[in-house]
């Protein structure tokens, strides 16, 4: 028990890298300025294209549906939609590539 060969402590329970269940505020600030980031290049297209007097079908949808950062809630900002969840809300961090996708729009009133 005592020699060379006792045993280790085991984790304690659950995955070996463990995600904090809320953002940093770090993360936080980077999200946002990745929002600002999109909105920044929609807008800078949508200046453009008016400049050559055309326009996008996608660019006028999106501008349409989506909410600018400043609009949206910080709910929305940092959680999002998952009906499997107990509130059905639940940290972007979670989502595989949450960095990548855009989680703008989420069902009304969850």
């Amino acid at each position: 028990m005592f020699g060379a060969f006792r045993p280790t402590n085991s984790l304690s329970g659950g995955l070996l890298w463990k995600i904090p269940w809320r953002l940093s505020r770090f993360q936080k600030a980077r999200q946002r300025q990745r929002l600002r980031a999109v909105d920044a290049v929609v807008d800078t297209l949508d200046k453009a294209l008016k400049r050559q007097g055309e326009t996008l079908k996608a660019l006028e949808t999106w501008k349409a549906e989506m909410p600018t950062e400043a609009e949206m809630l910080p709910r929305d900002k940092y959680t999002m939609f998952d009906r499997k969840e107990k509130r059905y809300r639940k940290g972007i961090h979670k989502l595989p590539k949450w960095t990548r996708v855009s989680q703008r729009v989420n069902p009304p009133g969850y």
